[in-house]
């Protein structure tokens, strides 16, 4: 889902998707799985549920979207139980960008009635040829509601000449690049579908005789559904009746192929929660990998006169990759050990004031306050797992060293972001990013967070970490520039000017 837009900090992930099909409460537990993959996404929610009107003898589609975390979102309990009525439902977390905030026809699951039916539909990920569809269903007289790029896959379900619903969308999701993984609701089914790449995460599971389609497993954990599988790149997945009554689904796949999937490396190292089961491997077990391996190529001397090395993670992603870093350093004879430097606030609002230039400052403060207690006099290291704009981290160094260290060291479980994503992660330009704006130089970048030394996992050992059974391959395009689909010439302007 792509709105045009620079994220602040650290990267976001623009949405996560839930869907389930043939539970008699399917809006309770969409409300749940979207509370889950809240990470995903924090400005905005949508649920929609499809329901049979005995009466008139056809379905409707009950929608509620709101802007707001999803406790917000759906705060009066009527709307679960009296408004979002049926057996079917699909939900959408969204990360609003630049432009797009206060527009709430951007809020997903988008809606439209055609000649098929009800269809709706949730997206995460980017299309990169948007922009050419568009002008072309525009130069049709098609008449478009919003500035998301989700609404594109609707007008070509709505334009295709196929008979059948389920070629029509086939067809649609054949017309567009980039990354995708969707949940679609008609009239008669749940449709979960992933781009021939495989970028973006998309696992399939059951909750009784019931099926659950979400971004990530977590989802499934809160309602206490059990996983599946993967949704394959380049597999449509149709859930109905029929899948419900003998437990198949049925599968599809989009006559395009790619030679290697091309998952999104960053969501081991940031997006996705340390409980969660992606591309197969659980998240916990690589971002611990990751600290181990990040020990390993850039070790922390330890003090003087043997004095323990204080090691603190960033909370809340980087916890689990510092426990790997400071047991792999222990394993090699450092001495170090892990403390609690940082303390997180989880009550943050999305908004807040910030009266004057000071703005980034009172950000990080607001978010994060340190125990001075455990970092006063101590050599420290600092483990996040990436580095953006570099203007947050050196925030963030400024706080800590308020508390008195005696030096300060950081490592980064991730190679340095020199390149913008157009496959789903929300970067800022290429010229905002540090990494760029340094030309790769790890010293220039150390001199600018005023740290005494600095260092970044190699791209490498980034993907030692990574499960590579399969044929398993990944996406490494912020790292390396080097992009596994095409790009709309437009696409790559928005993303590379500031």
């Amino acid at each position: 889902m792509r709105e045009f837009a620079h994220a602040e900090g650290k990267p976001r992930c623009n949405c996560g998707i839930f869907g389930i099909f043939g539970h008699p409460k399917a809006a309770v537990q969409t409300y749940y799985g979207l509370h889950a993959l809240q990470h995903r996404g924090q400005e905005a929610s949508g649920i929609v549920t499809r329901e049979y009107v005995e009466d008139k003898k056809r379905w409707r589609f009950n929608v509620h979207k709101g802007a707001g975390l999803v406790t917000e979102v759906y705060r009066d309990e009527r709307i679960l139980r009296d408004v979002l009525q049926g057996n079917g439902a699909i939900g959408h977390n969204r990360y609003s960008t630049t432009g797009a905030s206060d527009n709430n026809a951007n809020i997903q699951p988008l809606v439209v009635n055609y000649r098929d039916g009800n269809l709706a539909v949730a997206h995460n990920g980017n299309l990169t040829n948007f922009r050419t569809l568009r002008q072309s269903l525009q130069d049709k007289g098609t008449i478009f509601q919003s500035t998301s790029d989700t609404e594109v896959l609707l007008h070509l379900v709505a334009h295709s000449r196929q008979e059948q619903q389920i070629y029509q969308i086939r067809e649609a999701l054949e017309a567009v690049e980039g990354a995708f993984s969707i949940v679609m609701l008609t009239d008669n089914a749940l449709i979960a579908a992933r781009d021939p790449h495989g970028f973006r995460p998309l696992a399939l599971g059951k909750l009784g005789t019931s099926f659950v389609v979400a971004s990530e497993t977590c989802a499934f954990d809160i309602i206490g559904a059990e996983y599946v599988c993967d949704v394959e790149p380049g597999e449509i997945l149709v859930i109905d009746d029929e899948a419900v009554e003998s437990g198949a689904v049925k599968s599809y796949h989009l006559a395009k192929k790619s030679p290697s999937p091309h998952h999104c490396i960053f969501e081991y190292v940031y997006f996705s929660r340390p409980d969660s089961k992606i591309y197969g491997e659980n998240v916990d077990k690589v971002r611990r990998k990751l600290g181990k391996l990040l020990a390993q190529e850039s070790p922390v001397n330890k003090g003087e006169e043997g004095e323990k090395v204080v090691v603190i993670s960033v909370p809340d992603s980087s916890n689990t990759a510092t426990l790997g870093f400071v047991t792999e350093s222990q394993l090699a004879g450092h001495e170090v050990k892990m403390e609690l430097g940082l303390i997180r606030s989880h009550y943050v609002g999305r908004t807040f004031i910030a009266p004057d230039q000071n703005n980034r400052e009172m950000k990080v403060k607001t978010k994060f306050n340190t125990v001075k207690g455990v970092l006063q006099g101590k050599k420290v290291v600092i483990v996040d797992d990436s580095i953006v704009r570099g203007t947050t981290s050196r925030q963030l160094v400024k706080l800590i060293k308020e508390a008195g260290p005696k030096e300060v060291h950081v490592r980064i479980t991730s190679p340095p972001i020199k390149y913008p994503c157009h496959f789903g992660m929300d970067f800022p330009s290429k010229q905002e990013l540090v990494a760029n704006r340094c030309g790769g130089d790890v010293e220039q970048i150390r001199e600018y967070l005023d740290v005494d030394s600095l260092a970044y996992l190699s791209l490498e050992k980034l993907l030692e970490a990574a499960p590579q059974e399969n044929g398993r391959s990944y996406c490494t395009a912020c790292f390396s520039g080097v992009y596994p689909a095409p790009i709309d010439d437009d696409a790559s302007k928005d993303a590379n000017d500031v």
